[in-house]
């Protein structure tokens, strides 16, 4: 019987550490409340209303700025800034709606209308969901980096150019989406600036720029708010000149209740025709989720389960849709702030979505009051943070190639749309990572004499004796389609010398995938049909696997697989001396 228990129990053991190995969802939120105490409470609390009073400025601006109601952006951060804390794998991690998913945004409702957004934001939801159970959350962090640099400098010049009319209270409507019809309309429309919204506009940005320079923690954007909805609302009142569009003005009377959860029609057309944009998304959702991860790691010293982020981050974005929700992704400055002010845990994070709630029940009356023109000021200077302008200083001094990328994203951001952008140049850096593989893989040619320890770090050199008739051949990197065809380029101009063996040296060989087979195929062959023997040395296991199930071991003998050139070299140097080939001349 305590076989038969103990047993069970190890099939029970076994199954349990498969599922656990088969989905990498473990919440920070249950880990962090094992160990919990008061003084940390005490500080999650302090840090999470200081976030939430500096998140509500942004959520507003960036749901205007989207093309929604600012009650859709205050839904968007309390719903979504939940989620994302609750089921996150980062322990600060604060989301939200951000200025990265302002042009897209925008693009759908202007295209599909608010249902094509919600069908969309839910799709990426799913996305993100699979990219966490299929453990791409470490894949994703490898997209090249000034790929990330390049479609956010573009954001962030596509925000500031959204801004203008706002700003200089232009009075504009029906304002072109295209970056260069729009700033054609602006200059044709500059005589119409409104001098009082260009007042507005001006101090904001000076109360936003100074404040820091004060106290670093006084909330700039929010203290703009304040003390220009105020003065604005005061010289509206006394002086008849001073006319300055507001939020309420543009948007009616904001609601105060939360909307009721509401369905959207799902069939295959409307897939197929929102699929790139639910991709889009979902891309720069992970990478902004997961760079935001990774600069609060580097500040607290934690680790980030990047798979179980951006499941979190799924979970959100499937759930904002049926609220009127746009996507949710995690926002980096508030992710500082939050850290700056001593939180810690998830419940910091939670504690900013329910202040954002407490505001939206009691005092989104006062947000109609709110100058457009100033929340202008405070998109201005989130384009210029995100603009990174520095550091495209400092990749202009990186290899041409990256310069291109960068560039190329940067301009399709701008010029056309973000979808397009994120898709050529993430195209652009696969091919010039390939060429820079090729570029750096060597094929290497020994005969007479080879010295077993070249291209390692030992000290003693073994020399062995390569027989006439004998050629070896080293593949120096991965043996994919790229590297397949110049091997295959470099065979057929050896033809001319016919060797009696040719050893193929593959111990550098990572990887190979089906045209490394293929023309690894059609080189043993013909080969076999000149009367050449193939022998392969230095095969790694996985590479040996992949010859296996491709029927090389039996088109050249197992025996011919070597795991170790002197095994190689003696086999071949032996069928060398054996074989006598009439007609043929020895190297």
């Amino acid at each position: 019987m305590s076989l038969i228990s103990s047993s069970g129990a190890g099939a029970g053991a076994t199954a349990k550490a498969v599922a656990k190995s088969a989905i990498d969802f473990h919440p920070k939120l249950f880990s962090a409340l094992r160990h919990y105490s008061a003084a940390r409470l005490k500080a999650d609390i302090t840090a999470g209303i200081v976030v939430g009073i500096v998140a509500l400025p942004l959520a507003i601006a960036f749901g205007i700025a989207s093309g929604v109601s600012p009650t859709i952006g205050l839904i968007t951060a309390i719903i979504g800034g939940f989620m994302v804390s609750f089921f996150g794998g980062n322990s600060v991690q604060i989301g939200g709606p951000t200025g990265a998913f302002i042009v897209i945004v925008y693009n759908i409702i202007a295209q599909f209308g608010l249902h094509g957004l919600a069908i969309a934001t839910f799709m990426a939801g799913v996305i993100l969901v699979l990219m966490g159970l299929f453990r791409l959350g470490t894949i994703i962090k490898f997209i090249p980096y000034p790929i990330v640099v390049g479609f956010t400098a573009g954001i962030a010049l596509t925000i500031f150019s959204t801004q203008i009319n706002d700003f200089f209270g232009l009075g504009l409507r029906d304002i072109p989406g295209q970056f260069i019809p729009k700033w054609g309309v602006y200059f044709s429309n500059f005589a119409n600036v409104s001098l009082p919204a260009l007042a507005t506009s001006v101090v904001s940005l000076l109360i936003i720029v100074l404040a820091p320079k004060v106290s670093k923690r006084l909330p700039g954007a929010l203290l703009a708010i304040i003390i220009v909805t105020a003065a604005s609302f005061f010289l509206g009142r006394y002086f008849d000149w001073y006319t300055v569009e507001t939020i309420g003005d543009r948007f009616g009377t904001m609601a105060t209740d939360i909307p009721t959860p509401h369905g959207f029609t799902l069939n295959m057309a409307t897939i197929n025709m929102l699929l790139p944009s639910a991709f889009t998304i979902a891309v720069l959702g992970a990478i902004e989720s997961l760079l935001s991860a990774t600069v609060a790691d580097g500040v607290t010293g934690s680790r980030t389960n990047s798979n179980t982020e951006l499941i979190g981050q799924g979970i959100a974005n499937i759930t904002v849709p049926f609220f009127g929700g746009i996507p949710v992704t995690g926002a980096i400055a508030r992710t500082m702030t939050n850290i700056t002010n001593g939180g810690r845990t998830p419940v910091a994070g939670i504690v900013h979505a329910l202040v954002l709630l407490l505001i939206f029940l009691f005092a989104m009356p006062l947000i109609n009051y709110v100058p457009l023109a100033c929340l202008a000021a405070v998109l201005m200077v989130v384009s210029y943070n995100m603009s990174g302008w520095r550091t495209i200083i400092g990749i202009f001094h990186s290899p041409k190639s990256d310069i291109s990328v960068l560039l190329v994203t940067f301009f399709l951001t701008v010029i056309f749309d973000l979808t397009i952008a994120i898709e050529i140049g993430l195209l652009l850096a696969v091919v010039l990572f390939m060429r820079r593989v090729m570029e750096n893989t060597e094929i290497k040619v020994y005969s007479e004499q080879l010295d077993v320890a070249e291209g390692t770090d030992l000290s003693q050199h073994e020399v062995l004796n390569v027989a006439k008739g004998v050629s070896v051949y080293e593949i120096d990197g991965p043996f994919f389609f790229g590297v397949a065809t110049k091997f295959d380029e470099l065979m057929r101009s050896a033809m001319k010398a016919k060797p009696v063996v040719r050893i193929i040296r593959m111990r550098k060989v990572s990887f190979i995938d089906a045209t490394g087979l293929h023309n690894l195929e059609i080189l043993i062959k013909s080969s076999q049909s000149e009367g050449i023997h193939v022998v392969l040395s230095g095969v790694k296991s996985n590479v040996r696997t992949a010859l296996e199930h491709a029927g090389i071991d039996k088109m050249i003998g197992s025996d011919h697989i070597c795991d170790h050139i002197t095994k190689a070299v003696k086999m071949a140097n032996l069928i060398a001396s054996e074989t006598r080939a009439p007609g043929r001349e020895d190297k």
